[in-house]
Order: structure tokens, then C-alpha cells, then sequence
């Protein structure tokens, strides 16, 4: 600029503008180049960090899960997504480029003093701003984050029983407490995109006041001969550059923030989790599994559902579980396979505790089939081999021919090539069980855990249940079943009693239910009109 005000126009010399253009083009062509290395760069790191972070915070995400930790849910897969897209943008370009401000600032010094001061006043003003945007930004931003994930948190639970609010025409309740959630969250969000838009203005109209005061500064400066024209539009245009990553800052400052409370949410997140450290690898498990005065807390509460229970189970041998509604016997299905951990006592397989085991490792000794079945997205054949990366075809089909649903799945569609899950067709309740039994028993499970396995079958499908009980049995796997069917406690061999959380017998079937068999009597006795006497004391 100042070649071109100063020489080129005095002159009129083309060749000289010719050869400053060319100069120009040249330049503008090296920035165009390491503009694009330098985006190319950032999305680079933005999907390294993903891919390094992606499966350490899903693990972490289904651990939260397993142990209810409130306010977790999903958000930080989101998070995730919200750091990589930040990285990955061009909001970072303005902090790389902050540095050069002073340098730019400098610059305006050697034009002219006042130019100097002049842009410094300005550099100041606007980071005043950006720190006012901070301050203002980040109570907002994290309501309005509290606010949505209520109302995210809502709309899965509303999703996952749509039939029950249907059903009972609970629909339009739910949705206007959904309604109520969002616009909460829609409310604060406008709050604070509101300010962040004020701020941002302002922002705008301090840098344009300052280029105007800038050219009459210069233009003043010119009129007395302490600058040249060249001068005034070389130093505009530097201050240009100077102002413009804090604008940009300013601009960004939202996201910013965004990005920082991910960050300080995916850190308490990795802060909370106890991961995997100093664990080897043990010799494959034959099943022998013993409880030693285990309690067990449920998630999120300080009131023990199992306490003091113990008992030994020899590889082969298979243990029923009974006692009334909410004596634990589910809660004690999730302990043994370690979906729940345990407050005291301790649980062991083959001798070694589960803290001992690889999580991985210990999940392939082990067959579970909950009371609430769940089939999750893809192929029966990726559902019974547990989605592993080279399943076994013949495993498959072994497991399901063991659990009786071998020729139910032959007449589905396609096949084992049958898509199930959420988004795919929909299996009856004792369809889904034969599955998820046919999947517990892949790979010759050494523990197998059942519960209630059987609620949803008919008459042939418990007779072909008992048989692969009594098969995995037969091959050394140790059973635990849950059941409140008496048909099923005939092949067990031993039983435990459970009621109010806490062991009430343990031992062979037969003496263990002759005994409850004597209490029940004696209980009906004493309720008999000639033994009022027994039922007062």
C-alpha cells in the first residue's frame, strides 16, 4: 500500500505496479497454501483425538449405565462430537493467530506513535468485551446444557415404552412435560445466544468506529506532514489484521465455552472411572464360582439389596434361586457376572475375584440372559455370537440347536441373516428369549446365569430349556437359575432361599424345599380358626 500511494501513483509507473502485483499474487498464493495445511492439520487432529477418545468414552459411558449415575445418559458421546467438531473448525484459527496482535500493534508504533496508542486502545476494548462475553456466557450455557439433557433424558425414557403410554393414554401428558422441558432449554439457549449477539454487535460497530478513527487519525497526521497517504492505508489495513482474531474470538465465544464445559465433563467422566490397571489375563475358568458374605449396594443407594450371602457352586453343578418379589434374586444375577459391584465380601470364579478378571475376558467365560431381553441392532447370527469380529458359523448354529430355536429362526425371512433389534423386525417375547439363550450358551460359557429365563415359553419351549440346562451341566458349566416356576427347580441340585435381601437356606434341593415345604404348613396351621392363640403370639 504505501509502494503503490506513495510511488506508483506519484510516478505513474506501470511496470512498478506490475511488479507489486505480481509480489502480491505471490504472497496471497503462499497464505492461500498454508491456510489449507493448516485446516487440513486441525481436521486431522480433530479426528485423531476422536479416534483415540471414541472407545475409552463409550466404555465409560455403558459403566454409568450399569450403575444408574445420574445426569450421564449418552451426553458424553455428544461431547465428543462438540470437542473434534471445535478442533476441527475455525475457531482455533483465532487463538493461533492472537499472538501476532502485538506484532501488528507494533507495526502502527513505528507508522506513528498516536497511530500505536490508537490500536492498542482498540485491542484492549475488545478483549473487555470478550471477557464480558465469558462471564455472561458461561451461566447460560450451562443451564440451558442442564435444561436439555432433562429434556433428552425424557424423550428416550418416552420413546422406549411408547406402547405403555399409548396404551394408556398417557401420551399427551408425557409430551407436554416434554414440551415444558424443551422450551426451558430452548428459553436459556435464546438468552444466551441473545447476549452473545449484543456482544458480538458491539463488537462490530468498537472495530468499524476505530478503522474510521483510525483513517482521521491518519488523514490529520498526512495534513500535518508527520505521515504519508501510503501510510494511512497501510496502517489500516494492518490494524485490520490486528483487530481481527479478537473479533473472530468474540465471535467463536460460544462454542468456545461449549467446547471447554465438554472438556470439563469428558474429564470428571475418565476422574470417576476406576478403568482396568495391572489385571492379566487368566487360564480359562472351569466354573468353580463361591460367594463369601457378599453385600451388595444398588446403584445410587446407600441401602444394601444382598447381604451376607455365601455359597459354593462345583463346575457342573446348578443352583436355583428362589424367594418372594424383591428378595434380590435379579440383584444377585448382576453381581455374579459382575454388571454390579460388590460393597463387601467377595465373589470368586475358579478362585480369583471378578476385580481380577479382564472385563473382556471374563465376559466370554460367561452366559446371561436377563429378565428384560434385549436384541441389540444387527443379524441373529451377530446376536448370538455376541457381535465377534470372526464368529464361528457352526458355534451359531450349535448354540441355537441347544436352545431350541434353530428351526424358528430358519422360518424368519432371512434367516440367521434376519435383522433384529430396535430397527429391525420384531420378535416375540419367547422368540427374544430362545435368542438370548442360544447367545448365552455360544462359545461354551464355563458360568451360565439365568434369569427367569423361562416367562416367556411355552410348554415346549421350557421342556427344551431344561434340556440345555441339563446339557451345559452335563459339559461342566455351573448354573445359576432364577425362577419362580416350581417346574423348574426339578433339575437344580442345590437351592438358595432368599427373602428381604438377605440368605435364608442354602443346600440340597430336596431338604432345602422339604424345609419351606414345613414352614408353609406350619404357617397355614397356625392361620386356622382353632389356633388363634398361635397366630396372636
Amino acid at each position: 500500500m504505501i509502494q503503490v500511494y506513495d510511488r506508483v501513483l506519484s510516478s505513474k509507473s506501470v511496470p512498478t505496479l506490475v511488479a507489486l502485483a505480481l509480489v502480491a499474487i505471490g504472497l496471497y498464493a503462499f497464505l492461500g497454501v498454508f491456510e489449507f495445511i493448516r485446516a487440513r492439520i486441525m481436521v486431522r487432529v480433530g479426528m485423531l483425538y476422536d479416534e483415540e477418545m471414541r472407545l475409552p468414552v463409550f466404555d465409560r459411558v455403558l459403566w454409568h449405565s450399569v450403575t444408574k449415575s445420574p445426569g450421564v445418559g449418552t451426553q458424553p458421546l455428544r461431547d465428543l462430537d462438540a470437542v473434534r467438531q471445535f478442533v476441527s473448525g475455525p475457531a482455533p484459527f483465532s487463538i493461533f493467530d492472537m499472538p501476532w496482535v502485538p506484532l501488528y500493534v507494533a507495526v502502527n508504533f513505528l507508522f506513528h506513535p498516536w497511530l500505536g496508542y490508537l490500536r492498542a486502545a482498540g485491542v484492549l476494548m475488545l478483549l473487555v468485551l470478550a471477557l464480558f462475553s465469558e462471564l455472561t456466557a458461561r451461566r447460560g450455557q450451562t443451564e440451558a446444557m442442564q435444561s436439555a439433557m432433562k429434556a433428552h433424558v425424557m424423550a428416550e425414557e418416552a420413546a422406549g415404552s411408547a406402547e405403555v403410554l399409548k396404551a394408556m393414554g398417557m401420551q399427551k401428558a408425557i409430551a407436554a412435560r416434554w414440551s415444558e422441558a424443551t422450551q426451558k432449554a430452548v428459553g436459556q439457549q435464546g438468552i444466551s445466544a441473545d447476549r452473545a449477539s449484543i456482544i458480538g454487535a458491539l463488537s462490530k460497530v468498537v472495530r468499524l468506529v476505530l478503522q474510521s478513527a483510525g483513517l482521521a487519525l491518519g488523514a490529520y497526521l498526512a495534513i500535518k506532514g508527520d505521515i504519508t497517504a501510503g501510510v494511512i492505508i497501510a496502517a489500516t489495513t494492518i490494524m485490520s489484521r490486528a483487530l481481527a482474531p479478537v473479533e473472530q474470538a468474540i465471535a467463536h465465544w460460544r462454542g468456545y465455552v461449549a467446547y471447554r464445559k465438554a472438556q470439563e465433563r469428558l474429564q470428571r467422566l475418565f476422574a470417576s472411572v476406576d478403568v482396568e490397571q495391572g489385571r492379566m489375563e487368566l487360564p480359562t475358568p472351569k466354573g468353580q464360582l463361591s460367594l463369601d458374605g457378599v453385600t451388595v449396594l444398588a446403584p445410587q443407594t446407600s441401602k444394601p439389596v444382598l447381604q451376607g450371602i455365601t455359597f459354593d457352586l462345583k463346575p457342573g453343578g446348578c443352583l436355583g434361586v428362589i424367594g418372594p418379589s424383591g428378595a434380590g434374586k435379579s440383584c444377585l444375577a448382576r453381581a455374579v457376572v459382575g454388571a454390579w459391584p460388590v460393597t463387601r465380601g467377595t465373589i470368586r470364579l475358579d478362585g480369583a475375584s471378578l476385580d481380577q478378571w479382564l472385563e473382556e475376558q471374563l465376559g466370554r467365560h460367561v452366559g446371561y440372559v436377563p429378565q428384560d431381553v434385549v436384541l441389540f441392532t444387527g443379524t441373529i447370527e451377530e446376536n448370538i455370537a455376541r457381535f465377534a469380529a470372526a464368529p464361528s458359523a457352526a458355534a451359531v448354529v450349535e448354540a441355537a440347536r441347544r436352545a431350541n430355536a434353530h428351526e424358528m429362526i430358519l422360518t424368519l425371512p432371512e434367516g440367521y441373516n434376519t435383522i433384529v433389534g430396535p430397527t429391525g423386525i420384531q420378535l416375540s417375547g419367547g422368540q427374544r428369549q430362545r435368542v438370548a439363550l442360544a447367545r448365552a450358551l455360544y462359545g461354551d460359557p464355563a458360568l451360565l446365569v439365568l434369569d427367569e429365563p423361562n416367562s416367556n415359553l411355552d410348554g415346549d419351549g421350557e421342556a427344551a430349556l431344561m434340556k440345555a440346562i441339563d446339557s451345559a451341566c452335563a459339559r461342566g458349566t455351573s448354573v445359576v437359575l432364577i425362577a419362580h416356576r416350581p417346574s423348574a427347580l426339578r433339575i437344580v441340585d442345590h437351592v438358595l432361599y432368599l427373602r428381604e435381601g438377605r440368605q435364608v437356606d442354602f443346600g440340597p434341593r430336596d431338604i432345602v424345599l422339604q424345609k419351606l415345604q414345613g414352614a408353609a404348613t406350619a404357617t397355614a396351621s397356625a392361620r386356622a380358626p382353632g389356633n388363634l392363640a398361635v397366630v396372636k403370639e
